[in-house]
């Protein structure tokens, strides 16, 4: 210090310290309020703003009240400058830290609302959060007096050592990056590959994809094998999907009645169950003339690859039911033997009667 610390000097930190302590206090439970407020709008930018001034604004006030009390305090220039770059830096770390934050959550929301799915795509959020936490270091670095035009050079030569050493995870990070990108694959989707691998698209990370069978189980993909290999995309370029369901009737069946009937059977359970698309008109085509009865396909619509299942269970009971009541014939499967005639035909190694 330059010079003796007297009563006023104490007085006026304290109330310096007090008031900014107050003052966030107060701001932190207005801005509470507000997002309340905020939150009971349309317009989702308004929660973003407030949700990011209820984490400055407070230790921008509690910032203020240290700079005031060093200021009263008889310090030395170079204690004061120290104390100066310590508020300043801190005031940056908090803002590097809420923008990232905020960026994170407004990537996420765009990506939910692109894919239209209770999904995640945290590739995007996790490079998002990465950029802007490392532009907030270098300006505090820069802010601090520290040149980072040395430390830029050394990532750049840095970096080419590192991306010759990782090519395989550098490949998944690229190849989720370009899966995002070119839509071919979104959270949500329910695709097949090749391999025989299916089930939704749980989440789409720098290193590979969670895809969630129908039982459950998960199934880790890296993203440079998925980028690869064939798919089949069951959300793409429509979300709903035709389901077909084989029958047969007998011979002897009037084949306009048995259509009618169908037509019929399918309309009930497209209007009925859940996830079938109610305006749909379902078709019914005869195609084969089997063994023991005339084949044909129904052509239904669900909305979702999964509600295929339960269309064709409801359908399949409905379907069974009519047939009975109208007296149409669902054949077993029969064969005709005919059989040689022993007084004529020798059996072998047995001489002809």
């Amino acid at each position: 210090m330059n010079r003796a610390l007297t009563l006023h000097d104490v007085i006026v930190v304290g109330a310096a310290l007090v008031c900014g302590a107050a003052g966030g206090v107060l701001l932190r439970l207005a801005l509470r309020w507000l997002g309340e407020r905020a939150r009971a709008t349309r317009w989702s930018g308004d929660d973003i703003i407030v949700d990011t001034l209820r984490t400055l604004a407070p230790w921008a006030s509690m910032a203020a009240g240290v700079a005031a009390a060093a200021a009263a305090l008889p310090l030395t220039p170079t204690v004061g400058h120290d104390v100066d770059q310590t508020l300043v830096a801190a005031l940056i770390m908090v803002t590097t830290a809420t923008a990232a934050r905020v960026v994170a959550d407004l990537v996420r929301s765009l990506a939910l609302s692109r894919s239209g799915v209770a999904g995640t795509a945290t590739i995007f959020v996790n490079i998002t959060r990465i950029a802007v936490l490392a532009m907030g270091v270098l300006i505090l670095l820069e802010t601090l007096g520290v040149s980072i035009a040395p430390l830029l050079t050394a990532l750049g030569v840095g970096g080419l050592a590192v991306a010759l050493a990782l090519q395989d995870t550098l490949a998944n990070l690229f190849a989720g990056v370009h899966i995002l990108a070119s839509k071919t694959v979104q959270p949500g989707h329910y695709i097949r590959l090749s391999s025989g691998e299916e089930g939704y698209v749980v989440d789409i990370n720098w290193r590979n994809t969670a895809v969630r069978q129908l039982s459950d189980n998960l199934v880790i993909i890296p993203n440079a094998k998925l980028g690869n290999t064939i798919m089949t995309n069951f959300h793409q370029p429509e979300q709903q999907m035709s389901v077909m369901v084989q029958a047969k009737v007998g011979y002897g069946s009037d084949l306009d009645h048995v259509e009618r009937v169908t037509v019929e059977v399918a309309g009930k359970v497209m209007s009925g169950v859940e996830g079938g698309v109610v305006d749909h008109e379902a078709s019914v085509r005869f195609h084969t003339f089997g063994e023991s009865g005339i084949d044909f396909s129904v052509f239904l619509r669900a909305l979702e690859f999964s509600d295929q299942y339960l269309i064709k269970h409801e359908f399949m009971k409905e379907l069974h039911r009519r047939f009975r009541a109208e007296g149409i014939e669902i054949p077993l499967p029969t064969r005709t033997l005919v059989l040689p005639d022993q007084d004529r035909v020798p059996l072998p190694g047995r001489p002809a009667i």
